[in-house]
């Protein structure tokens, strides 16, 4: 097996050559790996299901110790693929408080940082698109009904 990381990978039933691509991956493909998916309303309102978190959004854990608890994400950490959130410690022997890290899949996305212009303009793109191409779809499929019951009415 190559210690490099293969762009030409393409999937393998062996958790352990899963676990290496993830592992060797560089930056840029991680950062799609660190995505949650988003509540209710926001799937809704963005036509998404998942988006790569950030820091400052708000979201709820689903599973482990802190279930149910939200908070706002402090830290995004890349290369371990884990994230720290606001107000989510383990209190050490010694008296002192730490970060836990969690992992993305286990967190869902209840309120988006919508400071990065970036960010914006990807999440207003692709909605207006998905829009756009369901409205002409559903346009010919009303003026094709009207179309029939002008005819209908017509022979009557």
């Amino acid at each position: 097996m190559r210690k490099k990381f293969s762009i030409a990978w393409k999937s393998s039933k062996k958790p352990r050559k899963q676990r290496k691509y993830l592992a060797n991956a560089p930056l840029h493909i991680k950062k799609k790996l660190i995505s949650a998916n988003l509540s209710k309303e926001l799937r809704k309102k963005y036509q998404k299901r998942s988006i790569p978190l950030r820091k400052k959004d708000t979201v709820k854990i689903l599973r482990g110790k802190f279930k149910g608890k939200k908070g706002k994400i402090t830290r995004v950490l890349l290369k371990i693929q884990k994230v720290e959130i606001e107000g989510i410690q383990v209190k050490k022997q010694e008296g002192s408080k730490v970060n836990i890290k969690l992992r993305p899949s286990n967190l869902q996305i209840i309120e988006l940082n919508l400071e990065d212009k970036k960010r914006n303009k990807v999440l207003s793109k692709e909605t207006k698109e998905k829009v756009e191409i369901k409205k002409p779809e559903e346009q010919k499929i009303s003026d094709e009904k009207s179309k029939k019951m002008k005819k209908s009415g017509e022979k009557k």
